[in-house]
């Protein structure tokens, strides 16, 4: 795969542009070899684009699956995030208060979820994350919201993996109470935030995300 330093990426990527454009860049021209770089370039951004193009017909179609099959499921959602596809459970779906055992009752829709992931997205890594709202542990035993919600992480990645998935492919991290979606100052907002998510991670690399990030940037500057 083509690499570049990022010291030079803006540099050239306005020099791409510009010769994709027709204009005159006289000191591209006189070098032969930041010419080749620029070519380089233009495919790299070429083959990033059908990536990413290709990464959203996937994960649109498991979008779509997913909101098929839990279609009724109370505190469940989906969303797309520039982190992935997200399934996002409400903690009182899967765990009792303070515990962090799967509940039998959540099989039926951690299963659809299984499924769909092994239908749609095989080769995918999964994170699991675990998050809390920020009301201290007082009698469930656990030392701080940290060990519960990575407990509760590590549950639902092993129902992940009792259901046939990868184990190469899963992963779990617990947040406790420090990545928070509502305020906690709400008995709603604390709801929110004690939450279980599966997300359904992106092929492309952060690094390739954010280079082609840089490239439509200069191209809509150079507009």
């Amino acid at each position: 795969m083509f690499k570049i330093s990022r010291l030079g990426i803006t540099a050239l990527l306005l020099a791409a542009v510009f010769a994709a454009s027709g204009c005159a860049v006289g000191f591209y021209k006189r070098s032969p070899n930041d010419m080749k770089k620029i070519e380089d370039l233009k495919g790299e951004v070429d083959r990033l684009m059908l990536l990413r193009n290709q990464e959203n017909r996937e994960l649109e179609a498991a979008k779509a699956e997913l909101e098929k099959r839990l279609r009724g499921e109370q505190g469940v959602s989906v969303e797309m995030s520039e982190r992935g596809l997200v399934v996002t459970f409400l903690a009182e779906v899967l765990f009792d208060s303070g515990k962090a055992k799967v509940k039998a009752g959540a099989h039926d829709v951690l299963d659809k979820v299984a499924k769909v992931i092994t239908d749609k997205a095989p080769d995918r890594n999964i994170a699991v994350e675990g998050h809390t709202d920020n009301e201290p542990i007082k009698k469930s035993g656990w030392k701080s919201n940290w060990e519960l919600s990575t407990a509760r992480a590590t549950s639902v990645l092993h129902y992940l993996e009792e259901k046939g998935m990868d184990p190469r492919k899963l992963q779990a991290t617990g947040y406790g109470e420090y990545r928070t979606v509502a305020s906690n100052d709400t008995v709603e907002g604390r709801q929110k935030n004690r939450r279980v998510e599966i997300i359904i991670l992106p092929k492309m690399s952060k690094a390739e995300s954010e280079f082609l990030k840089e490239h439509e940037k200069e191209s809509e500057y150079t507009k």
